[in-house]
């Protein structure tokens, strides 16, 4: 018997209207974020197309905000690739419903609301928390390197830019005496209205590039009398930089250390340290339920976490409207300063002090540093250890599932505003995955 096929006619014609509906199956992730999106609070991103008088109609933002957060949670960042998918993905075309902008649209939206996507992160945070999806017995409080949209090749040393500055200052003097000779040349032999084009050229493109490292060498000037002021430097009468118990210091107040680095492509980002080595990047912080949810969000300028773990804590308690029974959080956050306010603020943390394992606990004064002590205390305890043997599991998946599973590894945008909106952004797709999975139903 010769063999039977399925019926396959790719000129078929539909003789209905084909229904969305039966596209994609009732369970799939695309449903749930427009029946998510839908639930929310939409007013901020309609507000900015009221009454404009366009002639040609914006597209629904609405539509916009599915297609982006979908984008997001199923791993495609790019303007470009959010804009193909459009056209052949199918849960992308049943969230836009034949819409089609193009990429420069979709950049524009996600670049003009990158503040109202954070509101919208706290509104799922919150709706989270009505349904009891988030629990906050315990958050585990860290941070991820992220990398920027710039390269650290973009980047130069202060020891270095005094270099080049005087470089480019020896090399423009130079240029400037050689095109003077040749013009007063030329005005002999031809007359004053001729000129050459070559020198006036190399000589602006050595004067953009010593305003370019002038204007760095500021900003890490600034950036150092900032970090000064914060650690208790200051000058005297005499101009001599001494520390906050008045001892003479050898570099001079806001004098960076020659090694410190400025970026020129995004001047926000740093230098940090990565599993992949040195790379130019954001801290990333998030503060995660143990159901998975990330509750908190920040994202700072710094390698270090250690300033951070109070703000932390309050952005739960301001997204959520109560404080976690107990916050845990690795060494990077130990210190008395972060404790003290802790205890202030009333929140229970277990916060460990010391990165080695199996070896005696640093001694405390505890007269100098009484809410360490405490620390201490409590981390020694059976059920202080209980608690901080469930950090890593909290938010290292999280990291892990934003990571690896949707692919967020750079930032799309520069500055510390904008990648603080597209964190957000990827924490709100990360919360919707999560509560897609949990079974939540929007109401």
């Amino acid at each position: 018997m010769p063999t039977t096929y399925r019926p396959y006619d790719p000129d078929q014609l539909l003789l209905l209207p084909a229904s969305l509906k039966e596209w994609l199956p009732e369970d799939h992730l695309a449903w749930f974020v427009s029946d998510a999106v839908d639930a929310l609070d939409l007013k901020a991103f309609h507000a900015r197309y009221e009454g404009d008088g366009r002639r040609r109609q914006p597209y629904d933002p609405s539509m916009m905000v599915k297609v982006l957060v979908y984008a997001y949670a199923s791993g495609v960042f790019s303007s470009r690739r959010i804009a193909r998918s459009l056209e052949q993905d199918v849960a992308f075309r049943v969230l836009g419903a034949d819409n089609f902008p193009a990429h420069r649209t979709i950049r524009e939206f996600r670049q003009l609301h990158l503040s109202e996507f954070s509101a919208l992160f706290v509104q799922v945070v919150q709706l989270a928390r009505e349904a009891g999806l988030v629990k906050l017995g315990r958050i585990g409080i860290d941070g991820t390197k992220v990398k920027a949209n710039a390269s650290k090749r973009k980047a130069m040393s202060y020891g270095r830019m005094g270099e080049r500055e005087a470089q480019l200052k020896a090399e423009i003097e130079a240029l400037s005496r050689q095109a003077e000779q040749q013009d007063a040349a030329e005005d002999r032999e031809h007359g004053p209205d001729r000129r050459g084009d070559e020198l006036p050229q190399e000589l602006a493109r050595r004067e953009r590039r010593l305003e370019a490292i002038q204007a760095a060498k500021a900003r890490l000037e600034e950036r150092q009398r900032e970090q000064d002021r914060q650690d208790g430097r200051q000058q005297d009468d005499e101009g001599n930089t001494r520390g906050p118990g008045g001892r003479l210091c050898q570099r001079a107040f806001g004098q960076p250390e020659a090694g410190a680095q400025d970026n020129f492509t995004d001047p926000q980002s740093r230098i940090m340290k990565t599993g992949n080595g040195f790379e130019q990047c954001y801290n990333a912080q998030a503060a995660v339920d143990e159901s998975g949810l990330i509750v908190a969000t920040e994202v700072i300028d710094a390698g270090n976490d250690g300033h951070h773990l109070v703000a932390m804590v309050a952005a739960t308690k301001k997204n959520t409207g109560a404080l976690p029974q107990m916050s845990l959080a690795d060494s990077g956050y130990a210190s008395e300063v972060n404790f003290a306010a802790l205890e202030a603020l009333g929140a229970v943390a277990c916060v460990a002090l010391g990165r080695e394992a199996g070896k005696k606990p640093r001694k405390i004064d505890p007269d100098r540093h009484p809410a360490t002590q405490r620390m201490a205390d409590r981390m020694a305890t059976d059920e202080g250890q209980a608690h901080y043997r469930r950090r890593k599991v909290i938010p290292e998946p999280v990291f892990g599932w934003i990571k690896q599973a949707m692919g967020f590894r750079q930032f799309s945008v520069r500055g510390l505003v904008r990648v603080n909106g597209e964190w957000n952004l990827v924490c709100l797709a990360s919360n919707l995955r999560r509560m897609h999975r949990l079974g939540w139903v929007a109401a």
